[in-house]
């Protein structure tokens, strides 16, 4: 199985999920919860060591009430 290589846009995606939870007055635990997926999930996805999957950055989204295109470092 091979590793998948982490971006700097995985990082600024990290990033940006990280902002806008926090604006949502959101702990990683309740974020994790509402979008069913682990805290380290989380965790990991906010510090850009983990790669996160279309459907779960679309329930990020949706959680925080914004757009999945306002995540996208890009």
């Amino acid at each position: 199985m091979s590793q998948v290589k982490i971006t700097k846009k995985d990082i600024a995606l990290g990033k940006r999920i990280k902002r806008m939870r926090k604006k949502a007055e959101l702990t990683q635990e309740q974020l994790a919860e509402r979008v069913n997926v682990s805290t380290t999930h989380i965790g990991l996805v906010e510090t850009g060591k983990r790669r996160i999957s279309l459907k779960t950055l679309q329930k990020i989204a949706s959680t925080l009430k914004i757009k999945t295109r306002d995540l996208l470092p890009f």
